[in-house]
């Protein structure tokens, strides 16, 4: 019996034979396969049609600002960022405010025993004066506050 672990053996026994493993061969040949298709890919070039974003002008800034608060308590008197102003007044500062200010932001609020018709008519002027953007606050808060 022969000993195949001496590795003279293998040069000097024409009896065993050399074997090829493909398998082995196989994945190298798939990586290099692989390898070319992506380095292909990424030769590419893509050609676009050059365009200018517009760009904001430097010197305008906006800063968020808080909605301005008016509020009637249920005595029907009306406040202004918790001061206590008349309705006039309102109609001139909500005037005012919805000329002055880009995004003006108002939020209506009012005691729970504040009658509906004020704060209506409340709603009413600042809709008159063009401010869009109004908030009803649903949660309670006393007068002045």
């Amino acid at each position: 019996m022969t000993n195949h672990t001496d590795p003279d053996l293998f040069l000097e026994d024409p009896s065993i034979k050399a074997r090829i493993e493909i398998i082995p061969l196989i994945d190298v040949i798939f990586f290099l396969l692989a390898t070319f298709v992506l380095f292909t890919l990424s030769l590419n070039r893509y050609e676009s049609i050059p365009i200018t974003l517009p760009q904001p002008p430097p010197d305008i800034t906006t800063v968020p600002q808080d909605p301005v608060t008016l509020q009637v308590s249920s005595s029907g008197i009306y406040y202004w960022n918790q001061e206590r102003v008349s309705m006039i007044e309102v109609e001139q500062r909500i005037a005012n405010y919805a000329a002055n200010d880009p995004a003006p932001k108002v939020m209506l609020t009012s005691d729970d025993q504040a009658n509906y018709g004020d704060t209506i008519r409340l709603l009413d002027t600042v809709r008159a004066a063009g401010i869009e953007q109004v908030s009803i606050e649903t949660r309670y808060r006393p007068a002045g506050l």
